[in-house]
Parts: structure tokens; C-alpha cells; sequence
């Protein structure tokens, strides 16, 4: 009785998943999802604290140390809380990144732990050999978490600004080397050569060089790609614990494991495609890796122009459709609820109002959809690349509040650019370009954006939040 239940919540648990998932596909029903997913989770965690039995010397045993169980549920509810209450949308890239990895390093420590049981099982029996697929299991769950992890712990301090970009030469070559390494090491601890104490060093030191290479992988990486390392990563960490559901013959595991791994693939593929390249390219290619060379740099004849903040009100006032494009200075500034708050009031003077959302914008995938939903913009509003631009023709006026890299004509115009061959928000076919932004520092792929010398572009400079306060004070007053 008490293994059906476990059992039956364990088909709960993984129903709930699914359901969660298909539900964050619309904001409309996304925090519900959410709560449906933690929900399936915390009672898979609890039967299976209370419910789980294991053999051992001939007998079965419930799981013991509860103790120290609950302190760390009770450690990591509380931390956890505590960093999603406070973290603002501008840091919500890298602490993806850095919960992330810690889903990595879980699931490499439970690779090191079955491995370290295992190991001393065959030194105390000699003639005992764990089997070829429960071998494969523990080695592929260990390297894929170890990558997982280290490399989401420099996307983290990418992110944030504590590491940079830093591209080792030869590195390209060093990485294919340890991959092979890798491969090399864990074919001779599945196929068991040599004894316990060597298969031990060679185990931990695939571990060793996975970890230098998931640094390494993730180090030169530039940052108009962060979005899909990250996505990559995440669905790294879902194949890792999903290797871990194998290996316990957990079914809730090896559901969760293998929707997050496989959502994170299709994610990470739909993002390449929408940048017109591959995930090779984006992997070795250091995209954006690169500061802006003579290539990237503006036109020598090129002159920008301002706009006040009285002209922008007129000519977004009189205006028949007005297309908002947020970029991550938008993050940065706080700025999505006086953003809808501008949608609201031109509305009210029968402006159509829309938002051209490009697919890598922002910091990690669906950025700029996290940021306008939690400010309650309609999800009908947000159009997607694609639909952007075929109504970019008939839209008077473009409104930029700090994208950078996904309006750069160079992507089109420019075949030495680093960006060259990515599709980009086509702004320069709207009537009117109004571009919000601190300066004319370039953005943060390091590449100079020459529309904003174009002669329909009008620059607005200053903090996105106090910019968008006073056009809306402004708008008012027309």
C-alpha cells in the first residue's frame, strides 16, 4: 500500500509538470502553471521523504537523517524565498543563470555519491561490477551537471559584470581536446578498466576537466548570445537530472528532467533559427564577443540629432500606430509600468498601440515578455519579430527604450559585422524613430548601431523611466 502511493503521487507529480508547462506558454494562466508544477513537486518531495524504502543487507529500510533532511528543506525554501522576492527584472537573467547551475551541481553530486557507494561495494567485493547502463547513467549525469554548472556560474558572472568576456587563444582547439578527453575517460570507467582505486582517478577526473571545460565552453561567449547559453544550459541540466531519474528509477525525476531538457533543446534551436545561424556558430563563433572594430564603427560622415521631449509628445500624439520596442535599458530603468502607463494615455487620443519584441532582446530567452507581463501589458500586444516587421511600413512612429543589437541595420547591411546575417526589428521602414537611450555608448555586444545617424532617427536621450514620466506628463497635456 505504502509503495502505491508513492507511486501514485510520483503520476500526479509528473502529470502536474505537464500541465504547469503547458500552461506558462500564455501569461494569461503562466503564475497558475507555476504553482501547479511547485505544488506536484513539493508532494512527490514529501512521499518520497516519508513513503521511500530501500534495500539494504536483506532488508528494507525507510530513509533515515530526516533531521538534517528538513534543515536543508527548510535552508533552501528560505533562501530561495528570500532571492525571488528581491530580485529585480534587471538581475533576473543571472540568477536564472545561478539557480540554474545549481540544478547542474545536484545532479553531479548524486552521480559523485552513487559513484562513491558503487566504488566502495567493488572494493570490499572484488568481483562486483555495477552494470554497463547503470555505469553509463552515473558518468553521462556527472559530466553533463559538472558542465552544466561550471558553465552557469560564468554565465552568472558574465551577467552581472563580475567576469568578462575573454577569449583564450587556441581555446577553440583546447575545448575539442578535453571533449575528447572526456569521451576517452568515461568509455574506459564504463567498460570498468583497471581496478577500483584507478577507475576512482579517472572517474573524478572526468569530473575535473568537465568542470574546466564548461568554463572554458561558456568564458569567450559573447554577449548578444547569452540568451541561448543560457537556454542551452538549462536544458543541459535538464538531461542531467533526468540521468538521475534513471538511476533511482524515479518517474516524477525522469519526467521533470526530460521536459526541461527537451523544452531548453527546442528552445535553444527556435533561437538559433531566429537569428539565422547555428547553434555551432553561436558555440565557437563568439558572437558579439568582439568589440566593434572600424566595420562596426559609425560613419565618420554621420551625424546624430536629439528630440525634445515636447516634439516626441506631438509627434507620437498625432500619430495613428505606435510601435514601443523594449530592450534591456527598459530592465535596467524599471521602467515596464510607466511604459504601459505611456501605452494607456495614447490610446485614450486613439493611437494603436503595439510592442515589437525580438526573440534574443534582453538578457535570457523571453526577457522582454517577463518584464511587460509582470507590468500587465495584454499578451495580444507583444508582437513577435515577424509580425513586427511586416507592420513596420504602416507604423508612424518606432519608440526604442534601449535595444540596441536588435535594430542594428549592420545585421543586414554590414557583411563584417559580427552580427551580420542575424534578423533584426526593422525599424528604419517606420515613418518616424525616436531612440531612448543614456548615451551613445554602443549596446552590449560592443557594436556601433549606425541607425541612430539615419535621417529618420531622432534621439532621446536620458534614464528611460524619467524619459517615459515626462512624455507621459507631456502627452497629457497635448
Amino acid at each position: 500500500m505504502q509503495h502505491l502511493i508513492l507511486q501514485l503521487s510520483y503520476l500526479i507529480g509528473s502529470i502536474t509538470f505537464i500541465m504547469g508547462l503547458k500552461m506558462l506558454s500564455h501569461p494569461d494562466t503562466a503564475r497558475k502553471g507555476n504553482m501547479v508544477a511547485a505544488v506536484g513537486m513539493g508532494l512527490s518531495i514529501f512521499t518520497t521523504i516519508f513513503l521511500y524504502r530501500y534495500h539494504e543487507n536483506g532488508q528494507m529500510h525507510n530513509l533515515h537523517n530526516l533531521v538534517w533532511i528538513f534543515i536543508a528543506l527548510a535552508i533552501g525554501t528560505v533562501v530561495g524565498t528570500m532571492a525571488a522576492k528581491k530580485v529585480q527584472m534587471t538581475a533576473m537573467p543571472e540568477m536564472v543563470s545561478l539557480f540554474n547551475g545549481m540544478g547542474g551541481a545536484c545532479a553531479m553530486l548524486i552521480s559523485m555519491i552513487e559513484y562513491h557507494h558503487m566504488s566502495l561495494e567493488m572494493v570490499a567485493n572484488s568481483s562486483y561490477h555495477p552494470g554497463t547502463g547503470i555505469m553509463l547513467v552515473i558518468v553521462l549525469g556527472m559530466m553533463i551537471g559538472t558542465v552544466s554548472f561550471a558553465g552557469s556560474i560564468i554565465a552568472w558572472g558574465k551577467l552581472n559584470g563580475r567576469i568578462k568576456d575573454r577569449t583564450i587563444p587556441g581555446g577553440q582547439a583546447l575545448n575539442f581536446l578535453m571533449f575528447g578527453g572526456i569521451i576517452i575517460l568515461a568509455i574506459m570507467v564504463v567498460g570498468g578498466f583497471g581496478d577500483a582505486a584507478s577507475q576512482g582517478y579517472l572517474f573524478y577526473g572526468i569530473a575535473g576537466i568537465a568542470a574546466l571545460y564548461g568554463i572554458l565552453f561558456v568564458m569567450p561567449i559573447g554577449g548578444a548570445d547569452m540568451p541561448v547559453v543560457i537556454s542551452l544550459l538549462n536544458s543541459f541540466t535538464g538531461c542531467a537530472a533526468a540521468f538521475g531519474g534513471f538511476l533511482y528509477g524515479n518517474p516524477v525525476m525522469l519526467t521533470g528532467g526530460i521536459l526541461v531538457g527537451s523544452a531548453g533543446t527546442i528552445l535553444t534551436i527556435l533561437m538559433c533559427t531566429a537569428m539565422n545561424r547555428s547553434l555551432k556558430n553561436v558555440l565557437i563563433g563568439s558572437f558579439g564577443g568582439a568589440k566593434a572594430g572600424p566595420a562596426g564603427e559609425a560613419k565618420a560622415a554621420g551625424n546624430y540629432k536629439e528630440i525634445s521631449l515636447s516634439d516626441s509628445a506631438v509627434i507620437m500624439a498625432y500619430a495613428q500606430k505606435v510601435m514601443i520596442i523594449p530592450g534591456y535599458g527598459l530592465a535596467v530603468a524599471q521602467a515596464q509600468h510607466i511604459c504601459h502607463e505611456l501605452e494607456k494615455v495614447l490610446e485614450e487620443k486613439g493611437v494603436a498601440v503595439s510592442y515589437g519584441i525580438h526573440p534574443v532582446a534582453g538578457r535570457m530567452p523571453g526577457h522582454m515578455n517577463v518584464l511587460l507581463a509582470e507590468a500587465d501589458v495584454p499578451y495580444e500586444k507583444l508582437l513577435e519579430m515577424e509580425d513586427a516587421n511586416d507592420q513596420m511600413s504602416t507604423t508612424n512612429v518606432v519608440l526604442i527604450l534601449g535595444a540596441n543589437d536588435v535594430v542594428n541595420p549592420a545585421a543586414k547591411d554590414d557583411p563584417a559585422s559580427p552580427i551580420y546575417g542575424m534578423p533584426i526589428l526593422e525599424v528604419e521602414k517606420a515613418e518616424h524613430v525616436i531612440v531612448n537611450k543614456r548615451s551613445m555608448k554602443p549596446g552590449y555586444a560592443g557594436i556601433e548601431n549606425d541607425l541612430f545617424y539615419k535621417p529618420k532617427t531622432s534621439m532621446l536621450f536620458g534614464d528611460a523611466k524619467k524619459v517615459l514620466q515626462d512624455l507621459v506628463s507631456e502627452l497629457k497635456n497635448v
